[in-house]
């Protein structure tokens, strides 16, 4: 709490600056695409969404582990704090998608592999968003968590490898690529920018989110005591 408080406006401006540039090269330096027009302009919200979908579970795993071996209390901290975040970030990516399948493919929505697994991670999500409401309070509920956490984990693979493992309307990848990415300067540039800016908007919102809840457990921690030492009084 000391040294986090530091670190919301810089992460605040920074997250603005890309968000502003990522606009401004998406609507002025890029070109629409030769087949999917203007719409392809989409993929500058549904790809960083779809990323941090995937990157707020990986910090949940991790965290579970930090839960479960180390027993830190920040680690519950992350994991509660993140998965809201990741539902939003799934969600997002989804709507992103059905909107940009739909001129590009004639659909909404199709179940490949990709989409439904990714449907699979926004329904973890909600799982584990329900379960800390109803065991958050309970003596071993944050253990149990962090195990369904880790299990649901393995979601995570399946949502990268589906391109390649099975028949998909996805593109296999086309940025992070052993020989380099197959995509223009024009359509990086704002894609990199916007990846950033939701990133960094994820650190943000991460640090209020953890923040507000070491606030809320010291409340209830002050509200424990002094209903212990009214009924000793």
């Amino acid at each position: 709490m000391a040294w986090s408080r530091f670190f919301i406006w810089p992460l605040a401006a920074i997250s603005a600056l890309f968000f502003a540039l990522g606009v401004w090269f998406a609507f002025f330096n890029s070109p629409a695409d030769y087949q999917m027009g203007d719409t392809v302009r989409i993929m500058y919200v549904h790809v960083p969404n779809a990323w941090l979908s995937q990157m707020v579970y990986g910090l949940m795993a991790v965290s579970a582990v930090g839960s479960l071996v180390w027993r830190h209390p920040m680690a519950d901290v992350s994991m509660k704090a993140a998965a809201p975040q990741g539902a939003a970030f799934t969600a997002m990516a989804l709507f992103t998608g059905a909107l940009w399948g739909r001129p590009t493919w004639g659909t909404f929505w199709e179940w490949d592999g990709r989409m439904t697994s990714t449907l699979i991670l926004f329904l973890i999500y909600l799982g584990l968003i329900a379960l800390w409401r109803a065991l958050e309070h309970q003596a071993n509920g944050p253990r149990l968590i962090a195990i369904v956490t880790l299990v649901g984990a393995v979601n995570i693979p399946i949502i990268k490898f589906s391109v390649d493992w099975w028949n998909t309307l996805h593109q296999p990848a086309s940025v992070f690529r052993a020989d380099g990415p197959t995509m223009p300067g024009s359509i990086l540039m704002p894609l990199f920018l916007m990846m950033f800016a939701f990133t960094f908007l994820f650190a943000l919102l991460q640090t209020l989110r953890m923040r507000t809840e070491i606030e809320r457990r010291r409340v209830r921690s002050l509200e424990r005591r002094h209903v212990a030492e009214g009924a000793t009084a």
